[in-house]
């Protein structure tokens, strides 16, 4: 019988089996073994079990996350697959962030029958989509359009889209690419005018912070420069105590050791914007997005913030 190196948690969706089966293919590779030594157990969670209405009223942050937490904490998983922006950004005492892989595009994709962008879209057309950052930024740059909640997964998504059940709806570029499905969006959006969520096309692995074995062996695959960026990134997102309720955007990139953050604060109407940007070196990340945070919090007008 094959001996079982690691237990890999993961939601039950394609596109989060999908992630998971990369990391157990790069484990394996970095480990010089076969994947069979890395089980993968799949985990309902409270997120995918609501359909009927918005995360954001439901409970926010977390709800991806506490059911895998818990089988982290209670040993019957070692690793944890996460999609980085549905992580909170204070994790539960015990389980560590460990690193994340290589990020894969950032941006969001539009996907319509009717238009090749959002700007072409018909007069007071009807945009489905669950998150708010993405019914702000659509509304800044289109007020008549109307939006309406679609939950689901990706496929679900995608269908609903193309059968015309509404007339457009916007995804993670990244999540299409790793299902192959990156022909069914009908544009991708630039990020200068449509700012992707924090953790955007990042995959976040876990891990128990006091297992040593865990960790060295995800260091094996885990990507310096995406952790530079994210720490940016959650820092910016925790300073403004950011939840589902709130339209929040920002992006960091890295180069040659110097670091670039855009942050931005939406009313959930998109009548008005607020932003910061700020640049650094890789080694301030976490400093650089917490500066860039409480510099757009003195900003802010009373009751942005949800």
């Amino acid at each position: 019988m094959t001996e079982i190196l690691l237990k890999i948690g993961t939601r039950g969706s394609p596109l989060a089996l999908a992630q998971t089966h990369e990391v157990r293919r790069l484990l394996a590779a970095a480990n010089g073994c076969d994947e069979s030594r890395f089980a993968i157990v799949v985990i309902r969670t409270t997120g995918d079990m609501i359909q009927d209405r918005p995360l954001s009223e439901a409970g926010g942050k977390g709800l991806f996350t506490k059911e895998i937490d818990a089988a982290m904490l209670n040993g019957e998983i070692d690793v944890a697959v996460h999609s980085s922006k549905d992580l909170p950004t204070a994790m539960p005492e015990g389980v560590a962030i460990a690193g994340y892989l290589p990020r894969e595009d950032v941006r969001d994709a539009l996907v319509s029958v009717h238009a090749d962008s959002i700007a072409a879209l018909p007069p007071g057309a009807t945009l489905g989509t669950a998150s708010l950052r993405r019914q702000a930024q659509v509304r800044r740059l289109r007020p008549d359009i109307q939006t309406v909640l679609l939950r689901g997964n990706v496929e679900t998504r995608l269908r609903k889209a193309e059968a015309g059940e509404v007339d457009a709806t916007i995804l993670a570029y990244a999540g299409l690419k790793r299902l192959g499905l990156a022909h069914r969006a009908t544009a991708v959006l630039d990020i200068d005018t449509f700012l992707p969520a924090v953790g955007q096309g990042a995959i976040g692995l876990t891990a128990r912070t006091n297992d040593a074995a865990t960790h060295l062996a995800l260091g094996r695959i885990v990507d310096a420069d995406t952790g530079y960026a994210l720490a940016a990134e959650r820092a910016f997102l925790a300073v403004l105590d950011g939840s589902c309720r709130t339209p929040i955007a920002g992006h960091a990139r890295v180069a040659l050791g110097r670091i670039s953050f855009r942050g931005m604060v939406l009313r959930a109407d998109g009548s008005q914007i607020f932003e910061v940007e700020m640049n650094g070196a890789t080694s301030d990340a976490r400093k650089l997005g917490a500066e860039a945070g409480h510099d757009l919090l003195s900003r802010l007008p009373a009751g942005v913030l949800g």
